[in-house]
């Protein structure tokens, strides 16, 4: 009789702690986010909100955020990118929080000429401080198929991955003094803009307005996070992603992309950091 009352109790614990874990799964584009800005230009492009796209014209770009607020998750979504000449471009997936001190955690894809590759930037911003750059040329064209972009962000690191394949690591160093953004809860954003003063080549190449609009698409909006709500964020552990680390499979292939398609990594750029790397990179 102990042993049975003692498994009810049980049960009714590990029942209440997951109620007040509320996570989100396969999403919706017409239930999950919001087309916030574009004088639509972002239109969702079926009944089920699994297709959406954004464009992009000399008069305003666009982008939608999510609904809710997140503290930690792993996030999703396809993308297929403005083809042709893109040059002055820039398409998004991020997550981000509001204010001056803001934490940020960036895909952003710079477009180019025609024939030239894509530069994929990623970036970690805590309080408003970012400067954590990494930039890969892909290993393939992103204009012609849908390609999976994935964040994952928990209390220890930040994992970017495309179509399953870790490209980078982004660990909690707090331990030597490095910010890691782990108390603003962030909105998860997309966005097609112009940055031509920046984004091709350092600004050497403009944007052929004769070419606009420019679209890109986004599918399967997937989210399985912590939900903000009411002040606080309540996890489970047992979600995979919250304790989620690089096994040796993953570590060699972050090796693997950054040997063969990074382009820009801040840790070794001596112009920047005359004095040594910042403590993280080592």
């Amino acid at each position: 009789m102990t042993s049975f009352y003692g498994r009810c109790l049980a049960f009714l614990v590990v029942y209440l702690f997951a109620a007040q874990y509320v996570s989100v799964y396969a999403g919706s584009f017409h239930k999950d986010v919001q087309i916030h800005w574009g004088d639509g230009r972002g239109k969702i492009l079926d009944n089920t909100g699994n297709l959406l796209s954004l464009s992009l014209d000399k008069f305003s770009g666009s982008g939608f955020q999510s609904h809710q607020e997140f503290l930690y998750g792993k996030v999703e979504v396809q993308m297929k990118l403005v083809p042709g000449n893109s040059a002055g471009t820039v398409t998004t997936f991020y997550l981000k929080s509001p204010g001056t001190t803001w934490d940020e955690i960036d895909f952003e894809f710079l477009g180019n000429i025609s024939g030239h590759p894509y530069t994929l930037h990623t970036n970690v911003y805590t309080k408003g401080t970012g400067d954590k750059e990494q930039q890969f040329h892909l290993w393939f064209d992103p204009t012609v198929h849908f390609h999976t972009y994935c964040i994952v962000w928990n209390p220890q690191r930040v994992i970017f991955t495309i179509d399953g394949i870790p490209i980078r690591e982004f660990k909690n160093s707090e331990s030597v003094g490095v910010p890691f953004p782990k108390h603003q809860p962030m909105r998860l954003y997309a966005s097609l803009w112009e940055a031509e003063h920046w984004a091709t080549r350092g600004g050497l190449e403009k944007t052929d307005w004769s070419k606009a609009p420019f679209t890109a698409f986004y599918r399967n909006y997937n989210v399985d996070a912590c939900v903000w709500a009411n002040g606080k964020s309540s996890c489970s552990a047992n979600s995979p992603w919250f304790t989620q680390v690089l096994d040796f499979k993953g570590k060699n292939r972050v090796k693997w992309a950054q040997r063969k398609y990074m382009v820009y990594n801040y840790c070794t750029d001596k112009k920047r950091f005359p004095q040594g790397a910042p403590p993280e990179c080592s």
